[in-house]
């Protein structure tokens, strides 16, 4: 076990009387004690809600819940706090561009471009604002590996293209697409560009200013924080003009019979109670990586991922998708004649646990001309131990259907 294994207690158990190895950071990660912590201490000392009272619970939860956002924005590198909008999620953050920025912004004969990798979250909220606008929903062409090639994105940029919606890490191919060099080129078409962050804030240094993009969206969940929160950045500008798309409490300034209007940025966006605890765990979350250092927890990914390559090159009938080179920690394959569901299975009786369908991903299911593929994906407290179970659990698998299919 790694040295950051032991600060996650569900990981010091056994599955089906195995080992527990947890392979499948990209749907959630699992949480350090540290954040477990921070969570129940909320709770247990100063459960309350926030920016209403101005008893001392009231002061201490409001505290904590704009020093959460505070951590964010240090985290991303945003300008100023009221860039960061908490949300339930990536998925709501994207909504909330594609239903108030997009819906308002577009109408027919404008162009919306997105990939066809897109996780369903960064591509069903683009269908229903084409159809909502009249604009038109087009896709980037993947190179055969899973990548982009920058030359024909720019082609595909025009004057009619007025937002871009990107993933900077496929969930699937472990592909990380050029998002600095697109918003350079979207901007020079006056679009905006909109990023799917999910599967890269928790795993690398991400820099809002440095990739000048408009929207950036991802959650607490795949990042050692608690579920049911995310965060949407977006540009101060694009923010101040946009409408939100929840109403009631918190968001309001003053109310009357017939009319009302909003607070300012970036309470207008967090309609109700807020996500107080999320937020608070959230913080830890971000102090635990920031602690490690996003640069080493970059590295340790992208080692792990290159080692199950290299592991998984050694087993006949394994096919591994997405590129070879500048991925992140993860790996999607299929073992010939036998179902994805049906490897998952295998594995989890040894206590293996990895993904397994078209995580969320159909068109690209489609794309790679298969059903589903099975996905192991790794974090700060997996190593290369882990990986040799995988293995290990792969080639039983392939013995035990060889055998059956005799």
């Amino acid at each position: 076990m790694n040295r950051y294994a032991k600060d996650f207690p569900i990981l010091d158990q056994e599955v089906n009387g195995n080992p527990l190895v947890y392979l499948d950071s990209s749907a959630t990660s699992q949480k350090p004690i540290q954040v477990i912590e921070a969570v129940e201490s909320y709770y247990k000392e100063i459960n309350s809600n926030v920016h209403r009272g101005v008893h001392t619970l009231g002061s201490k939860a409001t505290d904590a819940y704009e020093g959460a956002r505070e951590k964010v924005r240090r985290f991303i590198h945003a300008d100023s706090t009221r860039e960061i909008v908490f949300t339930r999620g990536t998925t709501t953050a994207l909504n909330l561009v594609a239903s108030s920025y997009a819906r308002s912004k577009l109408t027919e004969g404008d162009e919306i471009l997105i990939s066809p990798s897109e996780h369903h979250s960064n591509l069903i909220p683009w269908q229903q604002a084409a159809k909502a606008t009249g604009a038109a929903l087009k896709y980037f062409d993947l190179e055969p590996d899973g990548t982009l090639n920058l030359e024909k994105a720019k082609v595909a940029i025009t004057k009619q293209t007025k937002v871009v919606a990107i993933a900077q890490v496929s969930n699937v191919l472990g592909t990380v697409f050029p998002i600095k060099e697109l918003a350079e080129v979207v901007h020079a078409q006056g679009g905006v560009i909109v990023v799917d962050g999910a599967q890269s804030a928790p795993h690398m240094k991400v820099d809002v200013r440095d990739l000048d993009c408009d929207f950036f969206a991802f959650s607490a969940h795949k990042m050692m924080g608690p579920t049911g929160i995310g965060v949407l950045y977006g540009k101060e500008s694009l923010l101040e003009a946009m409408e939100p798309i929840e109403f009631g409490g918190e968001m309001i300034d003053t109310v009357d019979l017939y009319e009302s209007n909003w607070k300012e940025l970036p309470w207008k966006f967090e309609g109700g109670t807020p996500i107080i605890a999320g937020a608070v765990g959230l913080g830890a979350a971000i102090d635990y990586l920031e602690a490690v250092g996003m640069e080493e927890v970059d590295a340790h990914d992208r080692r792990l991922a290159a080692y199950a390559l290299e592991r998984l090159d050694e087993l006949e009938g394994v096919t591994i998708y997405g590129p070879r080179e500048n991925r992140t920690g993860l790996v999607t394959f299929n073992i010939d004649t036998v179902h994805p569901h049906d490897v998952a299975t295998v594995l989890d009786a040894d206590g293996i646990a990895v993904r397994a369908g078209h995580h969320c991903c159909q068109p690209l299911m489609r794309w790679l001309d298969v059903t589903a593929t099975a996905r192991a994906s790794f974090y700060l407290y997996n190593d290369e131990a882990d990986v040799d179970r995988l293995v290990q659990g792969l080639q039983k698998t392939k013995e035990y259907f060889g055998n059956v299919f005799r």
